[in-house]
């Protein structure tokens, strides 16, 4: 049961690769709002119904990695030495998975169009909450016993904000300035450091 069970994980990790792929494609030649649910179906070969399988939201396709990137954001988090403040440990966290290197166009094009797009920008937030729910415990345990979810909570917001900060102001550079240099100057600034 468990080889079936791989096997079904595996197919449907495939179709969503192959969906994801197509429907950006779609998004870079198109535009986000000028592609439409049923032409990403249709260029994949599903149904509209099974589209909706893999993808709650036609947002959902373009920020899915920003879900997974939570995740393993979380995980970088907890391989770092607890000893290591909460806002450099978040800083390594982010240097750990990459989050703010950005040197392809297609990312560009992605980030424009997410900065231009109200209703990924709502998506994009939601997703960021539960980044602020998968990293608390940590940041809550690198403040010490006496720590509440507040103070935790409000460092990782700060932080996810910064980080969102530095991302548009990259996009509207058209990716000249340097994304890390912009977050780590955002982050002086609310640490009241600059």
């Amino acid at each position: 049961m468990d080889a079936e069970a791989s096997l079904w994980e595996r197919s449907r990790r495939a179709a969503y690769a192959e969906i994801s792929g197509i429907a950006m494609r779609l998004f870079l030649d198109q535009g986000f709002e000028q592609t439409t649910i049923d032409q990403i179906a249709a260029a994949a070969g599903i149904s509209r119904r099974s589209f909706f399988r893999y993808f709650g939201t036609k947002e959902d396709v373009l920020l899915g990695d920003l879900a997974r990137d939570g995740e393993r954001l979380r995980d970088a988090l907890e391989d770092i030495p607890t000893d290591i403040g909460p806002w450099e440990a978040l800083r390594r966290a982010l240097d750990a998975v990459h989050a703010l290197e950005r040197d392809s166009s297609d990312l560009l094009k992605i980030a424009r169009m997410m900065y231009d797009t109200p209703s990924l920008l709502s998506r994009s937030a939601e997703k960021h909450r539960h980044w602020q729910s998968l990293l608390l415990p940590d940041i809550r345990a690198r403040l010490g016993p006496d720590a509440d979810d507040v103070s935790a909570a409000a460092i990782i917001a700060a932080a996810i904000a910064c980080l969102d900060t530095a991302g548009e102001a990259w996009a509207r550079s058209d990716g000249t300035l340097d994304l890390a240099e912009l977050y780590d100057r955002a982050i002086a600034t609310v640490r009241g450091s600059t």
